[in-house]
């Protein structure tokens, strides 16, 4: 199963050149996270990363340009790896006639009192594994 987030462009995404600045790419990867890790994560299980997570690392290949449009993209996301104390989050970024974009993200769960790294709560493991495609993988570095 895969996340689908319809993520508007703004026309000042683009750059110089028309197209969609690639640092713009990385918005809208968190805005899509952001709804399948805590509005749906939460949803399905009440207490899901309320304790907070952080960015280990990013990784995106670009496929095409992106130019602007009054439509919005689709970015289709999913968990491509889970362990103990991580999850690979894996992107696509496309419409019906392109995909312009292949990213993954490692999302580390956070206590944020503690300040430190924790591991994933068997709630949160829970949702993550409802979307777990580790065939279908994240980019080669």
């Amino acid at each position: 199963m895969r996340h689908i987030y319809q993520c508007p462009l703004r026309w000042s995404d683009m750059d110089a050149f028309g197209h969609i600045n690639n640092v713009v790419f990385l918005r809208y990867l968190e805005e899509a996270r952001i709804d399948f890790m805590f509005r749906l994560a939460r949803e399905a299980a009440s207490g899901a990363f309320t304790g907070g997570s952080v960015v280990a690392r990013h990784e995106i290949d670009y496929l095409k340009p992106l130019t602007h449009r009054h439509t919005p993209v689709t970015i289709e996301t999913w968990v491509a790896k889970l362990g103990g104390a991580s999850a690979t989050v894996a992107y696509e970024v496309k419409d019906d006639t392109a995909v312009y974009a292949r990213a993954a993200t490692v999302v580390v769960p956070y206590d944020l009192e503690a300040a430190r790294p924790r591991r994933l709560t068997g709630e949160e493991r829970s949702f993550l594994l409802e979307y777990m495609d580790d065939a279908a993988g994240a980019p080669a570095a």
